[in-house]
């Protein structure tokens, strides 16, 4: 049975294409395209016409693919930028019809499952876990074991929607840095209550800024990593550190320029690196791993 997955993100839609056979997968095809859907109006609830004609544009490509490899299944998600878009239906609508692709908006707990699934698929999870995927429009978070999801939560802190919001400076301004970090402090209380209960020992970053963080590190010292070929991937926490601190002080020209860095996140790696840094100093976590596998990845991982 061959199934193709479709993860329409924020910023990103995503495609893989396997072939299930005996309880076990193989990858036929994976690509990616940077859409921005959520660009200029996600805090306003709108997916303007630009982004609006990409995505349709990217749907068609993606068919056309997805029919020259003969797939059985296909499973194509929406999230946090056409859930909340108050065209999202009518972008529904429109790619069934000029791209016969059937979308489902799904909503932040269902992402919350899938993405649990994609990275206990990854291998990443090692007892209590804390998962994490930052996404454009939302932030999923869920404290699990290799069993099993204890709690979980969507929150609208997305890149993209902290980038419109508070992003002003260049480089950053601590003024900024403090609205967004006590703005992500403010909307994750019932998170930090739920961790203090749980007790973490592990922060998992589910794939997007998260490979670029071990891009760049293994960039800075003159290594090569394969994130493509690669489950899941530990960071050293001095290295994290070491990055964060050099992403936080650098200028938009600076981080363009920096090896292994890609167009897509030369600002939202910031939003991404706030983000992360919030949750490891609120919650005292040192051990910090990457899962490449992710929502797109839970997706096939509810076939296999």
């Amino acid at each position: 049975m061959r199934i193709a997955a479709i993860d329409l993100g924020t910023n990103t839609f995503h495609l893989i294409i396997v072939e299930i056979k005996d309880s076990a997968f193989q990858v036929l095809y994976k690509t990616n395209q940077a859409v921005k859907l959520g660009e200029g109006r996600i805090n306003e609830n709108i997916i303007i016409p630009p982004a609006f004609e990409r995505a349709i544009i990217c749907l068609k490509a993606y068919n056309e693919t997805i029919k020259s490899y003969n797939v059985d299944i296909v499973k194509a998600t929406a999230t946090s930028a056409v859930r909340s878009a108050n065209n999202g239906q009518e972008f529904i609508a429109a790619a069934k019809a000029n791209a016969n692709i059937s979308i489902e908006a799904i909503t932040g707990d269902e992402e919350a499952t899938l993405i649990y699934g994609g990275v206990k698929l990854s291998g990443a999870i090692n007892g209590k876990c804390l998962i994490m995927d930052i996404g454009g429009g939302s932030v999923e978070f869920i404290l699990c074991d290799e069993r099993q999801i204890f709690w979980k939560k969507s929150y609208n802190i997305g890149a993209a929607r902290l980038m419109q919001q508070f992003f002003k400076s260049d480089p950053i301004a601590d003024s900024d840095k403090t609205h967004i970090v006590t703005h992500i402090q403010h909307e994750l209380q019932d998170l930090f209550s739920a961790c203090a209960a749980f007790n973490p020992e592990t922060l998992i970053g589910s794939a997007g800024a998260f490979e670029t963080f071990a891009e760049l590190i293994e960039a800075k010292y003159n290594r090569v990593i394969d994130i493509a070929n690669i489950k899941n991937y530990t960071f050293k926490h001095e290295d994290y550190i070491g990055i964060s601190t050099d992403i936080i002080k650098s200028t938009h020209q600076q981080r363009s320029e920096m090896k292994g860095m890609i167009p897509l996140r030369v600002d939202m790696i910031m939003m991404a690196t706030l983000i992360t840094n919030c949750i490891l100093d609120r919650l005292q976590i040192a051990d910090l791993k990457l899962s490449t596998y992710d929502l797109k990845m839970g997706i096939i991982a509810s076939y296999v």
